[in-house]
């Protein structure tokens, strides 16, 4: 028994010192492994999905929801309950008078302008219940870029909002010309040759239609068309949304451990993949209850938290910044907040955010809404967009690779291959395209789709998906976003990447916003570095006090050389991604700029404003940048 005794005890004494070595050298293996393995449960699920040709939805997954959980809320909106029965008749309605007065037949597409409503849901899932796939229209598209919509996808129904149609009175013609059918969500309207839904809807039965209608025998079936924000030139592609990636994104909070009592906070638009797919995807695969806001509001946003019990909230790192911004109050721990999933979060905002709202886990998401790669930082260490280790490698073909700022490409070595870059190294972010992680490109444009590939990469015949964003990856594995490609300009030789610089002077005190970017200076090489910069309410600006934090937290090449005092708040797009391109087009002419504008003067160790004379002195090199 001794023996024994002094046998355990050098096991227990083996086992102690192997999860010591564990701890200290694989720090995370166990979770990595736990979540790695709640991952590949997901994928064989889909796998058999394709083996056999019947795809269990996202919508199909609703309907076995409201058969088995009928008086679960599924939607607050507004202090309303909608149950999970309450939208699966009212999608039925909406499906049959889709199917029976509007003519709409199994795979034509439907275009939705729609704000944040329950109705929202309603008709996509009663488009979805006659066959149709549906793209989603940004509500803040203007009359050019509408029409543009409908050519890319092949649309030739709209389904808008009653509180948009009003904005419709301008482009109406020219969409009735082009023979789309126009519907909105109203009783009566006073044009005639808009249809009506409400009044039709009173009528309809609210039996399912047949099944066969909805039925999908292939992942790769398009379901959805989400516009992915305006390019330089202002008009948005339509990114191809497939079964198998709206499956994939509403697995989201799943992997990251939520649960069917999860109640699930959307301040975000439903036209942007983040809500409908992963909001309320995840909501209907959980089983749980998601509050839809209108619109997002940082004067409301914890209020609204403790009135639904919200546990889950989904962010864009905007978002975080702003309720960060609202003054302190007593209750902004008081909540029963545990996790927020999104992307974007900056590390200043995230320990910011912590530190004044609790330990909230926050888990990053990377990817784009047609991208073929999805990073999660299910750890939640600060600062970090995701994970990676040999395992994920295996599943997951990615790869950085060296990219040269100014001529703006990747790197290439002799024999005309991209060069991968070393641990800790930025480099652009590639993601192979292979039957595992396909990429099914834009609606309607070959040349869109083909300059998001990248050829011959490694080896002949190869391709990879280009994501435009610059990375890097630590000696631990963890993956740190760096900068848009484009949002990083070289001057002076060296490359500096607008986000470190904009949270660096995000930290001085009398300013509230701060927008970072290159302009041109005539004669000089590469891009001159400007902010736009907008003062805290009740604080006005310091040339000198910017001037000691910019010479004392940046290096000499990062320094912004020019400021540009703005009034009101910076104009947002839709996802609040500061409005870059009118600013960089405005440059720093004094007489072009309405906003005073300032230089930095080293003589005088001070941000002076900058007048028409030191602007001429700039251009005749007179005045050394």
């Amino acid at each position: 028994s001794m023996a024994l005794w002094l046998g355990c005890a050098s096991l227990g004494a083996g086992l102690a010192l192997a999860l010591g070595v564990q701890r200290r050298l694989f720090p995370y293996l166990w979770r990595d492994l736990f979540f790695l393995l709640k991952i590949l449960r997901y994928g064989l699920k889909l796998e058999l999905y394709r083996l056999t040709s019947r795809v269990c939805t996202v919508l199909d997954r609703f309907v076995q929801q409201a058969q088995r959980i009928p008086d679960k809320p599924f939607v607050v909106h507004d202090g309303r309950v909608h149950t999970y029965r309450d939208v699966d008749r009212r999608s039925n309605r909406l499906a049959q008078v889709f199917h029976h007065r509007a003519g709409l037949k199994k795979g034509d597409c439907v275009a939705v302008l729609m704000s944040n409503e329950p109705d929202f849901i309603c008709v996509w899932f009663g488009l979805a219940k006659a066959g149709c796939s549906v793209a989603f229209l940004n509500t803040n598209i203007r009359a050019k870029s509408l029409l543009h919509c409908f050519g890319c996808c092949g649309a030739s129904t709209l389904i808008v909002g009653a509180d948009l149609v009003d904005g419709l009175d301008g482009v109406l013609t020219t969409l009735l010309d082009d023979r789309i059918q126009v519907w909105t969500m109203r009783s009566q309207w006073r044009n005639a040759q808009v249809h009506t839904l409400l009044d039709k809807l009173d009528a309809a039965s609210d039996q399912p239609l047949p099944a066969e209608l909805r039925a999908c025998t292939s992942l790769k079936t398009p379901t959805l068309y989400i516009f992915t924000s305006g390019t330089t030139f202002g008009l948005p592609k339509a990114a191809v949304v497939t079964h198998l990636q709206s499956l994939k994104a509403a697995a989201g909070f799943w992997a990251f451990g939520g649960t069917r009592d999860d109640v699930v906070y959307i301040p975000l638009p439903l036209y942007h993949s983040a809500a409908s797919l992963i909001g309320v995807g995840g909501t209907v695969e959980l089983g749980a209850t998601c509050v839809l806001r209108k619109k997002f509001s940082a004067s409301q946003f914890w209020s609204d938290c403790r009135k639904n019990g919200v546990t889950i909230f989904q962010y864009i790192g905007e978002l975080c910044r702003y309720l960060c911004h609202q003054p302190k109050n007593e209750l902004d721990r008081v909540h029963k907040v545990r996790m927020g999933v999104g992307n974007g979060l900056r590390p200043d905002v995230w320990r910011e955010f912590h530190s004044r709202f609790g330990n909230i886990r926050m888990c990053e998401v990377y990817g784009s809404t047609e991208g073929n790669l999805c990073f999660m930082n299910h750890i939640g260490k600060i600062g970090t967009v995701g994970r990676s280790n040999s395992l994920y490698k295996l599943l997951f073909k990615y790869d950085l690779v060296k990219y040269d700022m100014s001529r703006e490409e990747p790197v290439k070595d002799q024999q005309g291959f991209c060069q991968r870059v070393d641990k800790g190294e930025t480099g652009l972010l590639l993601s192979k395209v292979s039957a595992i992680s396909p990429f099914f490109g834009y609606a309607g444009s070959k040349s869109l789709t083909e300059k998001k590939l990248l050829r011959n990469v490694f080896a002949k015949g190869d391709v990879y998906f280009n994501t435009g964003d610059l990375m890097a990856e630590d000696q631990q594995g963890f993956i740190c976003f760096r900068d848009r490609v484009g949002d990083t300009f070289r001057w002076k030789g060296e490359n500096v990447a607008t986000t470190e610089v904009a949270e660096a002077l995000g930290l001085v005190d009398f300013i509230q916003e701060v927008n970072v970017y290159g302009v041109e200076v005539p004669g000089q090489e590469g891009r001159a570095g400007m902010a736009a910069v907008i003062t805290r309410p009740g604080s006005s600006f310091d040339g000198r006090r910017l001037f000691q934090h910019a010479t004392s937290d940046l290096p000499a090449y990062a320094r912004p050389l020019f400021i540009r005092l703005q009034q009101e708040v910076m104009e947002l797009t839709s996802t609040f991604k500061q409005q870059k391109f009118q600013l960089v087009q405005s440059g720093f002419d004094p007489s072009k700029v309405p906003d005073p504008l300032y230089v930095l003067d080293y003589q005088q160790k001070s941000y002076v404003p900058l007048t028409d004379r030191v602007y001429q002195s700039i251009l005749s090199g007179e005045h050394r940048l």
